[in-house]
């Protein structure tokens, strides 16, 4: 059978529709942050809830409640936290302090207080950046109980003598931890899973884009017919993983693949933080991925900080989990400020990553191994229109190339991505060649296939 032919019209009108596909999906991730955004959300509570409810509304999330006290490994499920109001007020009765322009100015789980205090004692609860003092900070304790408000330090610095008014209206008491999981069935139960956590406030980068990317990559896949099944986890910080893990342990080692998407939308190149053991499918479809991209990007090595990577890559679960970012957690100075804004993500920015992440996916999905059906020397390509017979485009030469290459090393123990890494061509240049090469019946699947 002969390769179909597509005139060039058919391409620019294709690649036309692609591209304005991928600008409104851009769009829609932002607008998704932007409806985030001002949602005072923390590692239990309403906020929380009220996060999930609105994603729920783009995929049919499954909203998990597990009550306070209950034992995940070392850890327990803490008291559920919730916030009404705070504010501090000067002698005249003026909110200089108001949570309800920042929820950013409260530090997360403050337990309630209702006091009058001079400024200097005042002073021992606010934390602000003097080296950028018109950011507020984010700030937490949640396994401490204290107060305090978060400020600029110009604000700080505004401040006269005397004394203040202050109110924190909050409750820590028994309750809940909410996560929200998406389970979509493949053709296998092998599972790709994909993590971001939500228990951050209105901090767009850190991680409202890694929530929204997660929501869009989910809807995207449900739409596919696929060859893994994939589970979305959208859980509190470290204490949500932990959770998952620990009411989940049984089936935790399905997990063949796994993402942790978090500071996607900031206009840095993409950071991929390999798994635990280094050399996975998934670091290596990343890496694979992110090079035939042809765009600037870092892969680093594990270590046991950062984001839930590090409780999935435990060693008694040892998983296949990366982190996928673009500028790393700290690496910018916006981390976990006021500057973390609306502004600091661009819909650019957060196509780019979802455009990434789609390749990385697509990648896995199509990795088989493959037979040759022909292995005494080469088949006779140019009789099946497989291969010219005089000099021609670059790409005709690639293809060509692709074509011998998956022949050769298609034994039965090499997948498309090893022929890819030894190869040095495409991802997407080797698995076309082994398309057409199963069409003219010079290849079969194998029942290695990865």
């Amino acid at each position: 059978m002969p390769p179909v032919s597509v005139t060039a019209e058919q391409t620019d009108r294709n690649d036309q529709e692609r591209d304005r596909y991928l600008m409104e999906i851009g769009q829609e991730i932002y607008q998704l942050i932007g409806r985030l955004y001002p949602i005072c959300r923390s590692i239990t509570g309403n906020g929380v809830r009220a996060t999930l409810k609105i994603l729920r509304e783009y995929i049919p999330l499954e909203i998990r409640e597990v009550p306070t006290g209950t034992q995940v490994f070392d850890w327990s499920i803490p008291r559920e936290w919730n916030i009404k109001t705070a504010y501090v007020k000067d002698s005249q009765g003026r909110k200089v302090v108001d949570f309800e322009k920042s929820n950013l100015h409260v530090l997360s789980y403050s337990v309630p207080v209702r006091a009058k205090l001079p400024l200097e004692e005042l002073k021992k609860h606010i934390h602000t950046l003097p080296e950028h003092p018109e950011w507020i900070p984010y700030r937490t304790s949640y396994y401490r109980e204290d107060w305090a408000f978060c400020l600029s330090h110009n604000q700080l610095s505004a401040l006269p003598d005397g004394e203040y008014e202050v109110l924190i209206d909050t409750s820590l008491q028994n309750g809940h931890l909410s996560y929200g999981e998406y389970f979509l069935q493949g053709q296998t139960d092998t599972e790709v899973l994909i993590s971001t956590h939500v228990c951050h406030p209105s901090l767009a980068n850190d991680n409202l884009s890694g929530i929204a990317l997660a929501v869009f990559l989910a809807e995207r896949l449900s739409k596919l017919s696929l060859r893994y099944s994939y589970r979305f986890l959208f859980t509190p910080g470290t204490i949500g993983s932990i959770t998952w893990l620990g009411l989940n342990e049984a089936q935790a080692s399905r997990i063949k693949h796994g993402l942790v998407l978090a500071c996607v939308g900031d206009a840095g190149k993409i950071t991929y933080k390999k798994s635990r053991r280094g050399n996975a499918e998934i670091d290596r479809a990343v890496g694979q991925s992110l090079r035939d991209s042809g765009d600037p990007y870092d892969i680093v090595d594990f270590s046991p900080y950062g984001y839930d990577e590090r409780q999935f890559c435990s060693p008694g679960f040892n998983l296949p989990v990366g982190c996928f970012m673009r500028t790393p957690h700290g690496k910018f100075s916006e981390y976990h400020t006021s500057a973390d804004n609306l502004e600091f993500v661009k819909a650019e920015s957060l196509l780019d990553s979802f455009s990434k992440c789609v390749s990385i996916i697509d990648l896995l999905e199509h990795n088989k191994t493959y037979v040759n059906q022909n292995p005494k020397c080469e088949p006779q390509l140019g009789k099946r229109g497989l291969y010219g017979t005089t000099g021609g485009q670059t790409e005709r030469k690639a293809a060509e190339l692709g074509m011998l290459w998956v022949l050769n090393l298609s034994d039965d123990t090499n997948s498309l991505l090893d022929i890819a890494e030894r190869s040095g061509l495409e991802f997407g240049v080797i698995k076309t060649a082994a398309d057409l090469l199963l069409q003219h019946h010079l290849l079969k699947e194998s029942g290695n296939t990865p």
